[in-house]
């Protein structure tokens, strides 16, 4: 960014006793229990005996002298120098007339260990755009027009509701490359992507990262602004307009939240004052081996502070509807990809990270207690129980947890020859054995097409027509199986090469008549699971499902029964996992009357051959799957049928 022009030498910079911190503050922050820590530290332009300046507050408590560096000051320390508080809270004050929005600043900070060390301020809500690391004084003047949003938001809690989450990467989702291919701006999002996901039926838009982050390949997982949204693509008013968009359409956003680990940029948390501040100074539990980045000090209350403040920031001062903890297995255990030798145990011996689980359960219990019409929702790989379990039961109190074995058990199925899956049934029905142990949300995240793994559409067997057929099954599959939904940017048009976050999705791909009807199918699988109540009401439910058939292995076919609290709402999904039509397939069913399809992923106009079951299927009393009625049905190739009952006989007879 453009630099301000300095104040002449001959003019030193006014230093004042103003202060936004009370005892009280204090008092909190050193308990850990100030959660709205971005009030008060960080940089705070403000008016002061009628005159603007800018409230400088960080926390270094070993450095014996903190200045303020910047474009205000030629970057010399010994202009804006900041006073320690009496209170030994370790944090260091000032407040300069002059200092306006939009300059660049860091800390100069001297360390007692002997080090100077330049930093970015870690409260700071704006930075430099990378490779640039300076953080950016900033005042916000945006208006929300999101009332109507709010409001129903509120009015939700407690309801049961459909997410159908649109996960995205706003740096490649589409780029201009008739402008150096460069990413699209908050403000050009919000126009091309919400116009998009409304098109979709999206419910949700979840973000990869979007805090800044130095290292654009880390997709903003390796943060170092974690109160600053990522100036690479505007200013943090310009994706306060994004998220005001979505909302204003009707959309809900989600954002990736990591506070499981952080990188060792110089001008980042590691080593702030020259000491592990933020971190733990024990490698064997502050450094984190898969990604060469450090691990928070959970058992220090600043910290605790530092991150629960740093999660209501951004559901309270970007109305964020819902937080995606990345990495919670990482925190859970002492011993994540650690070897013997390694690790620490905790003080019973055991590998549990008791400090993290405590820091877990009070950010949940916060988040909750706060903003009840909100959402968690863990990325958590293990079999820990009670993810998403209230506290007081003694869980870790998410609202959802994202459900890998789901994931990987699907994959693994669809990666075989139709002609071997009767010998893996088990790998598509096991998930219910244990689907309404947690609230799940089923993922096909960005994990799934990167690192050589190649896309979705990649992994399915078969030619061309049978891979197209496969990924169709596969998302119908995913939104008649209880839970929460979310698909990756990409996957809704069955795009056929790796993501990369250096380049636009292929987006040309989706003129050719097969990605399009991909696009069609995710479209009315939205609409149907955003109707029927069958699909939402009691999908963290066992009341929600029940099984027809699992059997059927000869034939690769399973059916079951999706359920609200209306007999009458009840949806019969029959899946077909092989090329095979199979003609006169007879399915049990509850209710006696006239059946309907109303879903059929084999529909000409999602790229399938059209099999159909046309008209109204009437129910015979032939007893079958244990119930006393049943229907014929053909069962396209490689395809679902879903139908529901349309009328009852009784019903039909007295108004006929």
């Amino acid at each position: 960014m453009a630099k301000k022009t300095p104040p002449k030498a001959d003019k030193p910079a006014t230093e004042g006793n103003f202060s936004l911190l009370t005892d009280f503050d204090i008092y909190l922050f050193k308990s850990g229990k100030h959660f709205k820590l971005y009030e008060k530290l960080g940089a705070h332009v403000v008016e002061h005996e009628g005159k603007q300046g800018t409230y400088f507050a960080v926390w270094a408590p070993n450095a014996h002298k903190v200045s303020v560096i910047g474009d205000f000051n030629y970057w010399k320390a010994d202009q804006h120098v900041l006073k320690p508080r009496w209170d030994e809270s370790g944090i260091w004050e000032g407040y300069f007339e002059g200092v306006g929005a939009g300059q660049a600043y860091k800390f100069a900070i001297h360390s007692n260990l002997g080090p100077y060390l330049e930093k970015a301020d870690p409260m700071a809500v704006y930075a430099e755009v990378a490779p640039k690391t300076a953080s950016v004084t900033w005042k916000s003047d945006f208006n929300w027009n999101d009332d109507a949003w709010m409001e129903a938001r509120k009015k939700s809690v407690g309801k049961s509701k459909p997410y159908s989450v649109y996960e995205v990467h706003a740096g490649s989702w589409r780029r201009k490359p008739e402008d150096g291919n460069r990413s699209l701006s908050y403000r050009e999002l919000a126009k091309d992507l919400v116009e998009y996901v409304s098109h979709m039926g999206f419910t949700h838009v979840e973000f990869l990262p979007v805090m800044e982050h130095p290292f654009f390949g880390s997709w903003g997982y390796q943060l170092t602004g974690y109160y600053a949204p990522s100036s690479r693509y505007g200013n943090p008013d310009d994706f306060r307009f994004l998220v005001d968009a979505l909302h204003q359409a009707g959309i809900g956003v989600i954002l990736d939240w990591v506070p499981s680990h952080f990188p060792g940029d110089a001008h980042g948390l590691y080593e702030f004052d020259g000491t592990h501040l933020y971190e733990h100074a024990d490698p064997r539990k502050g450094f984190h081996p898969d990604w060469s980045s450090y691990i928070f000090n959970y058992g220090r209350p600043e910290v605790r502070a530092f991150l629960i403040s740093n999660a209501l920031y951004w559901l309270e001062n970007y109305h964020v509807d819902g937080l995606r903890v990345d990495a919670v297995a990482s925190m859970l255990y002492l011993d994540y990809s650690r070897k013997a030798g390694e690790w620490i145990p905790n003080q019973y011996g055991g590998n549990e990270n008791i400090e993290a689980i405590m820091f877990l359960k009070e950010f949940n219990e916060t988040v909750y207690g706060t903003h009840p019409d909100v959402v968690t929702i863990a990325e958590e790989s293990t079999a820990w129980t009670g993810v998403s379990r209230p506290t007081y039961l003694g869980g870790l109190g998410f609202g959802q947890k994202w459900m890998m074995g789901w994931m990987h058990d699907t994959l693994r199925y669809f990666k075989n020859d139709p002609i071997y899956r009767q010998y893996h049934q088990n790998d598509i029905t096991f998930s219910i054995m244990y689907a309404f142990t947690e609230n799940f949300m089923l993922p096909l995240s960005h994990d799934e097409v990167v690192h050589g793994k190649g896309s979705l559409l990649g992994r399915m067997p078969g030619d061309e027509w049978r891979k197209f057929a496969n990924l169709r099954l596969l998302y119908a599959y995913m939104f008649m199986h209880p839970g929460t939904k979310l698909l990756f940017m990409g996957a809704e048009f069955g795009q056929s090469s790796e993501w990369s976050h250096d380049r636009s999705l292929d987006w040309h791909v989706t003129s050719h008549p097969l990605h399009k009807g991909i696009m069609e199918v995710i479209r009315a699988l939205n609409e149907l699971y955003s109707t029927e109540p069958a699909l939402y009401m009691y999908q963290f439910d066992h009341k929600g499902f029940e099984w027809v058939d699992y059997e059927d292995r000869q034939n690769s076919v399973v059916t079951f029964m999706r359920k609200s609290d209306k007999p009458n709402e009840s949806l019969l999904v029959v899946c077909n996992f092989t090329p095979e039509v199979r003609q006169h397939y007879r399915v049990g069913v509850p209710n006696r009357g006239y059946w309907k399809e109303i879903f059929n992923s084999d529909h000409g106009k999602f790229g399938g051959t059209g099999i159909m079951n046309g008209g109204r299927m009437i129910t015979t009393p032939v007893k079958y799957h244990g119930k006393d009625y049943s229907i014929t049905l053909v069962l396209p190739p490689l395809g679902i049928s879903v139908i529901k009952l349309e009328r009852e006989e009784a019903e039909f007879e007295l108004g006929s």
